[in-house]
Parts: structure tokens; C-alpha cells; sequence
């Protein structure tokens, strides 16, 4: 699932509009909006500011490499 379809989920789940989330994450409406458009350049720190609300965050995530590629 991609970083902003989940966001959206989680944030109808909270039945939150876009506008509430943004003020109780301290974020803009506008960085809101474009990530849950997909956005590809949006800063991690505003990201985690607006996970942190669902229980998660960005990190590291090892990739699985296929030993024959």
C-alpha cells in the first residue's frame, strides 16, 4: 500500500478531515493534500509528525535481494 493511501485510510478510520489532521499533526493542509496525492518529494519529519498520530512512523526498512539477480 502506498504512503498516502494509507494515510487517507487511517485518517477516515480517525474520521478526520484533511483539515483536522493537518492542525493536530502541525502541519500545513497543503502537505496533507499532496501526500495523500502521492507527492514523491515530501519531508520525513512532517511525515512522522502525521503517523505518529496512527502509531507508526517511517524508518529503515531492509530490502530482500534475490541471491540469483
Amino acid at each position: 500500500m502506498k504512503l498516502g493511501t494509507f494515510i487517507a485510510k487511517k485518517r477516515k478510520a480517525a474520521g478526520l478531515t484533511q483539515v483536522e489532521l493537518a492542525e493536530k499533526a502541525g502541519v500545513g493542509i497543503r502537505f496533507i493534500r499532496d501526500l495523500e496525492q502521492g507527492k514523491e518529494s515530501v519531508r520525513m519529519d512532517a511525515v512522522n509528525k502525521v503517523l505518529y498520530l496512527f502509531g507508526v512512523c517511517l524508518g529503515p526498512v531492509p530490502l530482500i535481494w534475490d541471491e540469483e539477480s
